[in-house]
């Protein structure tokens, strides 16, 4: 008997003799035989954290106003867990709400600030976490045709377009897209040049840029003639998909293995026919790039692309989809040099490996509590309704804690089941 058929049967067995613990309440366990195949296949879980610091700074007296921050989407892969207000912010915070977005599936939390003085500044520090289903996209064959325009979801043909960031329709760049296209009609093969060229081409320029901070705009065309950053370069890249008749689009995303703060990442996910986006980090030159690497936090739409800004630290650094957006002309974000003033990172806190049943079992119960938290978050609850609430976010923040550093998912259930059942005894009455 082999190492894993030894594992399953020793699983099988403490499911079984603890079929009536609260740990394991969640899991529905139909047969042995069901439970068997599960067990072959492992699923990878990982515990993700973003941490945000935002400092708004009044120019004149501003009444009460909101902020709208971007939120990690519920997407494919990812799952968003809980939202917490560190206690060293100093905005008066009247209310917080996490909201869906016009463009599905983005979300965003929508702070609402009491008045500021004229020159006063106030921190909003927060963190989420987010759990992520990995893939290594090892289900993909080897070969995938370039698709024809006939071929692809009527969903995905607006990122087929070129915008304000992305001028796929520039001459320079079309013949740029026709040489990585030579001589192959494979997908995946054109996503890795395109990949490794958005990275690597005039790479001393872009040095120069980066250590004299002569950084330009960081739309396609011009990343095409000097590189550019993280933007500029998602830019290029999915300007060269799209002139290739393949939709790709930008991602807003915070990644959890820079040791270091910054302002937001930039990436980028091509469409391919028959499995769905694939995340490429042209940045750094990869495609197929591993989902337990970073939360994202917003899928950039055509009007992103149109309705950009310029670059909080650089100015000259133009053409950046927004992450934010503060309603009061005279309220502005403080950013000094990501040391000082707003800020952001990400922290990878844990991983797991475990069968496909319960990896399943344990990403349906997060949504299920996720989505019982956002229904209540800033609602006006009394009582023992708001007792509840706060009992749950209560076993929510448990299960987050429990889980970093665990070898199972266990404990995470156990208070996730806790934090369902906490919102379940909230009587929401519809006036």
């Amino acid at each position: 008997m082999n190492i894993k058929k030894i594992i399953a049967f020793f699983l099988i067995t403490i499911f079984f003799s603890l079929a009536a613990s609260p740990i394991i309440s969640s899991i529905n366990i139909k047969n042995i035989k069901e439970l068997k195949q599960s067990l072959d296949d492992d699923i990878e879980l990982h515990l993700l954290r973003a941490e945000h610091y935002l400092y708004l700074e009044a120019t004149e007296y501003v009444n009460s106003f909101n902020v709208k921050y971007s939120f990690p989407p519920e997407y494919k892969y990812q799952h968003p867990i809980y939202m917490e207000i560190i206690d060293d912010s100093t905005a008066n915070i009247l209310n917080y709400k996490i909201e869906n977005d016009v463009n599905e599936p983005n979300k965003f939390v929508n702070f609402k600030i009491g008045s500021m003085n004229k020159d006063e500044r106030v921190l909003i520090h927060f963190y989420y976490w987010v759990l992520v289903n990995n893939t290594d996209y090892s289900e993909l064959p080897n070969h995938i045709n370039i698709p024809k325009r006939k071929d692809l979801p009527e969903e995905t043909l607006k990122w087929l377009a070129p915008s304000k960031a992305v001028q796929s329709n520039r001459i320079l760049i079309r013949l740029r897209a026709r040489q990585m296209k030579f001589l192959t009609n494979n997908l995946l093969t054109l996503a890795k040049r395109i990949a490794k060229f958005s990275r690597n081409h005039r790479y001393l320029l872009f040095l120069t840029q980066y250590y004299l901070g002569l950084y330009r705009s960081q739309d396609a065309l011009t990343t095409l003639l000097i590189n550019g950053e993280c933007p500029g370069r998602s830019h290029l890249g999915s300007a060269l998909f799209r002139a290739n008749n393949v939709p790709a689009r930008i991602l807003l995303a915070v990644p959890s293995g820079y040791k270091f703060w910054f302002e937001i990442h930039y990436m980028t996910e091509y469409y391919c026919p028959g499995y769905d986006w694939i995340l490429t980090e042209v940045h750094s030159g990869k495609t197929q790039y591993q989902p337990k690497n970073q939360i994202i936090q917003r899928i950039c739409y055509p009007e992103d692309e149109e309705n950009t800004q310029n670059d909080f630290i650089n100015p000259k650094m133009k053409c950046l989809e927004r992450w934010f957006w503060i309603e009061n002309e005279n309220v502005k974000a403080y950013y000094k040099n990501l040391k000082e003033g707003s800020k952001t990172r990400g922290y990878r806190e844990s991983e797991v490996f475990t069968s496909s049943l319960v990896g399943k079992e344990t990403i349906q119960l997060t949504q299920d509590v996720f989505n019982d938290y956002e229904f209540y978050l800033g609602m006006n609850l009394a009582g023992e309704n708001l007792d509840h609430f706060k009992n749950a976010t209560f076993f929510q923040k448990e299960a987050v804690y429990t889980f970093k550093g665990a070898t199972d998912p266990f404990g995470y259930i156990y208070y996730l089941n806790k934090a369902s059942e906490e919102y379940n005894k909230i009587v929401f009455k519809v006036a």
